[in-house]
């Protein structure tokens, strides 16, 4: 099993498929996963085998490294597209994370005031109103949503802890807008969120959020379950247009 783990707490550039040219934060350590999912999907692996030893960066590490990139990247005539939080588990989780994007935010607008501030999240933190606030201050607060089915997620996503999709899909709507939505679309034994048992009832669902944008998306290396596939550009596609049908922004990446 080919598993990627990020260092901590800046890595990249790297090319993304929906960003751009992406300077990434890891707010997790760099030797292991730290995440309220556990997603079979998931390119760094599963939760129990990857454990760290380390601890996560600082509020104050996360900055000065941040900085010392930046300038670097300057130095050189280079500008980051993006500068984006995601890494080894979900970012929201660190005890710190609204007062590092005020830093984020801070130091991108002295280096790079071009470049936009992402954050990948699986939407499990919104019950934390500084979560909440930060969010509302980035530029592209993209949260997770792979189904409405608690069946599925129980399968796919595993929650680490209670995870209640009708009550996430009620702190989406409560960003009026503000807010990108991005789904994993897979093939697996007796696993297929393509089908309409799945994609009718996550169409109702975007429509009341209403997001600003739809990301849909498949598997684009290699996953911790070896037995999963990537959903077709064909099925990617019609589930892209139908969004688009709904008056919202829609983007697949395949």
């Amino acid at each position: 099993m080919s598993t990627i783990l990020y260092p901590s707490p800046v890595f990249g550039p790297v090319k993304s498929r929906r960003l751009g040219i992406s300077l990434g934060i890891n707010l997790m350590p760099p030797d292991g996963k730290v995440c309220t999912f556990d997603c079979i999907y998931c390119e760094c692996g599963f939760n129990n085998i990857f454990r760290p030893s380390k601890p996560r960066p600082t509020r104050k590490e996360v900055a000065e490294k941040l900085e010392e990139k930046l300038q670097h990247m300057t130095e050189e005539g280079l500008q980051p597209d993006v500068i984006t939080f995601a890494g080894n588990g979900e970012p929201t989780a660190h005890p710190h994370f609204a007062d590092i994007i005020d830093d984020t935010l801070h130091l991108r607008d002295r280096y790079c005031p071009k470049a936009k501030v992402s954050v990948l999240s699986n939407a499990t933190q919104l019950h934390r109103p500084d979560v909440v606030e930060a969010l509302l201050h980035i530029d592209n607060n993209i949260q997770k949503l792979d189904t409405v089915n608690p069946i599925f997620i129980n399968k796919v996503d595993r929650p680490t802890g209670h995870y209640d999709v009708d009550k996430i899909i009620s702190q989406l709507k409560a960003f009026e807008g503000k807010v990108i939505i991005q789904t994993m679309f897979l093939h697996g034994p007796q696993l297929n969120n393509t089908t309409p048992e799945y994609v009718e009832p996550w169409l109702k669902a975007v429509a009341d959020i209403k997001p600003q944008q739809v990301m849909v998306y498949t598997v684009d290396r290699e996953t911790p379950d070896p037995t999963l596939s990537k959903a077709t550009h064909e099925e990617l596609d019609t589930i892209r247009d139908r969004v688009i049908a709904l008056g919202i922004d829609c983007t697949a990446s395949y």
